[in-house]
């Protein structure tokens, strides 16, 4: 069997838009704009990398909201903060999710953290004074885990552990209502925590990760 493979392409929003927040009376119309310029972004790479047409791309949404293909076997998923924008790509792993962050982000760490983390993550974060690069590690992995799911936000993010390590940059995870996710955190150029998830099959050699491709665009 050959290995199963995911594409992360990165890019930063200054390259996929044109037009700043200051070119537009309000802030409606330019968050409409920037969903728009991403949501064509997200098109382009998925003709190119499908070799087709923009307009042989077709669309529908699952029943929680995340967007698939309909006419081609291709599965995705994105993300984007308020600087980058991320599209994670497989052709063989139905189940897929990304979340990232700048490092920089400005957050009540500890205040999201009581709501959001799980007892075990929080204790953890605590032992490691409160260390930024962990707390968007735990952060992103709930993220792309919940997209993954197909669950969203809509899942009580306290009650899912996710095993996030200090040191390493990869894991499983499990949550009786979404089952088991394997995930792999990136740090970008030290400014960006990147967290792709995806649902863990067991095989015969037991879960395997996939082989993982972050490709950043100029």
């Amino acid at each position: 069997m050959s290995q199963r493979k995911i594409e992360l392409h990165v890019q930063t929003l200054d390259n996929i838009l044109d037009l700043q927040q200051s070119d537009f009376s309000d802030f409606r119309s330019f968050n409409d704009y920037k969903k728009q310029q991403i949501k064509q972004f997200r098109n382009q790479l998925l003709s190119q990398h499908l070799g087709c047409d923009l307009s042989d791309l077709d669309f529908a949404k699952h029943e929680h909201g995340k967007p698939y293909l309909t006419s081609h076997m291709l599965n995705f998923n994105h993300s984007h903060s308020k600087k980058s924008y991320v599209l994670g790509l497989s052709d063989q792993i139905l189940d897929i999710g990304v979340d990232l962050e700048e490092l920089e982000r400005k957050v009540r760490f500890d205040a999201f953290a009581k709501h959001a983390f799980h007892p075990k993550e929080y204790e953890i974060w605590q032992q490691l004074d409160e260390d930024r690069e962990y707390w968007f590690k735990v952060w992103t992995t709930k993220e792309a885990v919940l997209k993954a799911s197909g669950l969203g936000i809509r899942l009580d993010l306290n009650t899912l552990n996710t095993n996030v390590h200090p040191e390493q940059q990869g894991g499983m995870c499990s949550h009786p209502l979404i089952g088991t996710f394997g995930y792999q955190n990136f740090s970008l150029n030290q400014k960006i925590i990147l967290t792709i998830a995806w649902r863990a099959e067991l095989s015969c050699r037991g879960f395997q990760f996939p082989d993982i491709q972050v490709i950043q665009h100029d």
